[in-house]
């Protein structure tokens, strides 16, 4: 294998955060009390967060503005006299203890480890996704964590790579590569930064972006042989 310093998005690559958004959303609802589920409550949360972390992306909105306004947005279209800041606060907390594992995470993280250094890459909270991390069980393979937090800027801005590649022990961009699920952040990013990349796309959708990825996978358990036979090429 010619990689030894492997880049990961965190979520909904090595953590399936669908699953702990779920969870997270349920729980803070429950918590400020609202009596049986509003129709469709979350599929517009949902909705309104994604826009939101693309205005962040695009640098159109602040980290700390996102983390309240999407819940004041989806209150406020619903007519719910709820507490915004204390959603924020109650959802971010829940976060942290709702962490689920993508299939194939722990066995490919501890194998690589022993190859060469793995680092996480994320535009998500700083102190939620090292608690999340830590949670996970991920964190003993892990050398590094870079956020667009800690940085001041996010994928798929070139800056977020020179500031995570300068975190790594070792730096050659031939022997780096990027894995996630984004094309327009992880991949994009990668195509950007000039190093591989490996595109997990579990529901084998299409790319229909300029978004080149070096190679694809659905599963995590096809990313070692996957960059096996990169390497060979």
């Amino acid at each position: 294998m010619k990689h030894s310093l492997f880049l990961f998005d965190l979520d909904d690559t090595l953590l399936d955060f669908r699953a702990s958004e779920q969870l997270s959303f349920d729980r803070t609802m429950e918590a400020l009390g609202l009596a049986g589920e509003v129709e469709g409550l979350f599929q517009q949360y949902q909705a309104i967060n994604l826009a939101l972390w693309r205005a962040f992306e695009a640098g159109s909105v602040s980290k700390e503005v996102l983390k309240v306004e999407r819940f004041r947005r989806t209150f406020a279209d619903n007519g719910l006299d709820l507490d915004p800041e204390a959603a924020s606060r109650l959802y971010l907390e829940s976060l942290s203890e709702t962490v689920v594992l993508v299939d194939g995470a722990q066995r490919l993280c501890a194998e690589l480890s022993a190859i060469g250094e793995i680092g996480i890459i994320t535009n998500g909270v700083h102190h939620i996704q090292h608690r999340r991390i830590a949670s996970s069980g991920l964190g003993e393979h892990i050398a590094f964590v870079a956020t667009s937090e800690a940085c001041g800027h996010a994928k798929p801005d070139s800056r977020f790579f020179e500031y995570t590649t300068g975190m790594a022990r070792r730096f050659a961009r031939h022997e780096t590569i990027i894995v996630g699920d984004r094309l327009d952040a992880d991949i994009l990013g990668a195509n950007r930064f000039g190093i591989d990349s490996c595109w997990f796309n579990p529901g084998r959708l299409a790319n229909d972006t300029q978004a080149l990825p070096s190679v694809e996978v659905a599963s995590l358990h096809e990313v070692v042989p996957a960059l096996r036979a990169l390497a060979a090429d």
